[in-house]
């Protein structure tokens, strides 16, 4: 709707004249004119229809307002029925009530200057309408029954958008004035509009086949008079015909001045009660205002006060945000270098690994699944041997112990403190006195059962084998990088922030699959272990004596052949220099293709990439530090080794010595300390399962059990893993 359409309030002037007029409408003696043109009104108020309906009011004038229509709601039509004359001109009309043909006594209807765009078909039973004003609209046509309009006289269609008059026009027989824009008219013919209206009635007349007559032969009812009587003279003659008019309109005159008189104080009482009531209203605007100063300038201080508390704490938040932001922007840095450096690890280790098992299987066909020579068993060293599987399988057992110790306790503890030390102390009992065992004792017993020297051969096989201990470590620092990603993702969910939260969850979901298939290749490796111990036990059906001795003795002293020859032609700088950048398990590369350091410095990564060296960063470091080694050397000759020293094997233990861990975390240490998490279950132990395939460290033992999703994520629970904590 246009903005001059919207309702707008009236100002206090024409509000004024509003309760004027109506007033001087409802008084006794008014005349039949309702008058409340330029009172600003919307829409004509209900009281002016009740005005109209109860006093018979037979003129209303409402001109020069902002009227959209011309019934407000909740009014009906009929209570202008007595309404002759009705003057809508200078407003916003843009249609009339499709019932306006229930005004039967309407004699003139002025709508000029309006927003009209058609008239409605009810208009024509307004018998009685002489004149039709709809000028200065937006009419495009007019309706047929404008020709039932058998009274009117007057009709002026000027400034409109009409071109064609319709043919029940030429019905209308009383029609002496036709107002209209001849040169937009297509019917009539614009020479025939401009000939004025006589004209364009005989055309159309001739059109509808009727003979055409003036208007000035059909008597018409003009616009009813006051006082239209016939005089007639009295038989007393006209002197006193005339005395007693004078005396009539002396005492009309009286009367007049006397309702003159009365209306003039009624409206002076009227003007006074306003002014009272203006200097009560202003009066209570004063102190309203007062008032709303006290209120608002306490308000102010309040708030000011409010506002000043607030920009504290506020600053105190952010710099408490932006601290916990930095410290988790830092750790998230370092998580996810650490997570690129073990996925690059792990990608090195596939590579790898199909070369470290096809040197196994060397190892396994070069020494004929470790055939047992006369010699080795004249050789046998039974007591050191003894001793070390009788160490070996103490250390097994206490650490299996040891494991079901804390488990009991764990449980019992949150079940029964109490009651629990005696079995504790039954436990631990045991442990002391099986580490109490005379070591003669246990000596013997395992140099008379095999079944027990096959234990220790089997638990030592496992711990010295290359591929399982890398395949261990690697579990054990994705455990460590997804319990310290729980840990963030608690603090964030704290924090109440979503930064990075995508890129938490992509490097959770990457190390979760990467455990999951470090698993199955540790089942896979021990597998095949397994089938290495088969095929020696196969191998042992001969009850050659001391058969399992033997074979532990050679584990203990022995590296893999092929492993042993190959590095045997390694220089010590470059073997310490692998081990420094933690590829040592390139050495068998470098053994087999007698790289040396002098060789190093001719080569260029392309060359590292053919050998085997994928890792771009790997390889220009190699270079790097072997052009600093070859530098340094020249600077100082004395520390150059000689050219037949090389890096040779180690004297072979009496006894099981712990191997040197190969895989080395890939952040600095102190970042990789266990931290421990509280279970989000009961807030009260500590977070000891890894949920698969989500990969959260959030749920204690006990509370994982009953659990089929994550209590974090809600993903289904694939597969539950218990951490190990080593104090």
């Amino acid at each position: 709707m246009p903005l001059f359409f919207r309702k707008r309030k009236p100002s206090e002037e024409a509000r004024k004249r509003l309760e004027y007029q109506m007033c001087l409408a409802k008084e006794a003696g008014a005349d039949d004119i309702l008058d409340i043109s330029k009172c600003e009104l919307s829409e004509i108020p209900f009281g002016a229809f009740a005005t109209c309906k109860v006093l018979q009011k037979k003129v209303l004038i409402v001109h020069s307002n902002h009227l959209t229509s011309l019934l407000p709601k909740s009014c009906s039509l009929l209570s202008l029925a007595t309404i002759k004359v009705l003057d809508l001109h200078d407003n916003q009309l843009t249609s009339l009530p499709d019932d306006i043909g229930q005004l039967t006594a309407l004699q003139v209807l002025n709508v000029e200057r309006n927003q009209l765009t058609h008239l409605p078909r009810s208009i024509g039973n307004l018998i009685q309408l002489q004149t039709l004003n709809v000028k200065d609209n937006k009419l495009k046509e007019l309706p047929d029954t404008l020709g039932e309009l058998r009274s009117l006289r007057t009709l002026d269609i000027s400034e409109n958008e009409i071109q064609r008059l319709p043919q029940m026009l030429a019905h209308v027989r009383t029609l002496e004035t036709l107002s209209l824009d001849a040169s937009s008219m297509v019917y009539p013919p614009r020479e025939v509009c401009g000939a004025g209206t006589t004209a364009i009635l005989q055309f159309l007349c001739k059109e509808s086949g009727l003979e055409y007559y003036p208007p000035s032969q059909y008597l018409l009812p003009v616009l009813e008079q006051d006082g239209a009587e016939n005089s007639r003279d009295s038989p007393d003659g006209p002197t006193d015909r005339f005395l007693r008019e004078e005396v009539e309109w002396q005492n009309r005159f009286s009367d007049y001045e006397k309702r003159k008189e009365q209306k003039m104080l009624e409206k002076l009482e009227f003007e006074r009660r306003l002014e009272l009531g203006q200097r009560e209203h202003a009066q209570l605007l004063q102190q309203c205002s007062s008032q709303k100063d006290e209120i608002l300038q306490t308000v102010k201080e309040e708030q000011s006060r409010l506002e000043q508390g607030l920009s504290e704490r506020q600053r105190y938040l952010d710099a408490e945000r932006q601290r916990l932001q930095e410290q988790l922007k830092q750790t998230e840095q370092n998580i996810s270098n650490r997570i690129q450096k073990l996925l690059q690890e792990n990608r090195r280790q596939k590579k790898s690994s199909e070369i470290l098992k096809s040197l196994e299987n060397e190892r396994i066909r070069m020494e004929q699944l470790m055939s047992i020579t006369q010699e080795e068993t004249e050789n046998l060293r039974r007591r050191e041997v003894a001793s070390a599987m009788q160490q070996m399988l103490t250390e097994s057992y206490k650490n299996r112990l040891l494991q079901m110790a804390y488990e009991s306790q764990r449980q019992n503890l949150v079940q029964q403190a109490c009651s629990s030390m005696a079995e504790m102390d039954e436990r631990f009992q045991q442990i002391l006195s099986w580490q109490q065992m005379d070591q003669s004792r246990a000596i013997s017993q395992i140099l008379q059962e095999s079944t027990i020297q096959k234990a220790a051969f089997e638990a030592l096989q496992v711990k010295r084998d290359l591929m399982h201990r890398q395949i261990r470590n690697q579990i054990k620092l994705i455990e460590t990088e997804l319990l310290q990603l729980t840990q963030l993702e608690l603090k964030r969910k704290s924090l109440d922030t979503e930064t990075l939260q995508e890129m938490i969850s992509e490097q959770r979901w990457a190390l979760s699959s990467l455990l999951q298939q470090l698993l199955k290749e540790k089942q896979q490796r021990e597998e095949e272990l397994r089938e290495i111990l088969t095929e020696l036990e196969a191998k042992s059906e001969t009850k050659q004596e001391n058969y399992w001795l033997i074979q532990y003795q050679r584990l203990l002293n022995q590296k893999p052949l092929s492993l042993k020859l190959q590095e045997e032609g390694l220089e010590r700088e470059l073997v310490a220099l692998l081990e420094e950048l933690s590829a040592e398990h390139y050495l068998p590369i470098f053994a087999h293709h007698r790289i040396s350091l002098d060789v190093l410095s001719q080569m260029s990564p392309g060359d590292l990439a053919k050998v085997g060296v994928s890792e771009a960063g790997l390889q220009h470091e190699i270079l790097r530090r072997v052009q600093e080694l070859l530098e340094a050397a020249r600077m100082q000759p004395e520390l150059k080794p000689p050219k037949g020293e090389v890096f040779g094997t180690l004297e072979p233990p009496m006894a099981p010595l712990e191997p040197a861990e190969s895989v080395r975390p890939s952040a600095p240490p102190a970042e990789l300390e266990v931290q421990t998490s509280e279970c989000v279950v009961c807030l009260e132990r500590e977070a000891q399962m890894i949920f698969l395939n989500c990969g959260h460290v959030c749920c204690c033992q006990q509370c994982c059990q009953p659990l089929r999703t994550c209590p974090l994520c809600r993903q289904a629970i694939v597969q539950c893993l218990r951490i190990y904590h080593s104090s």
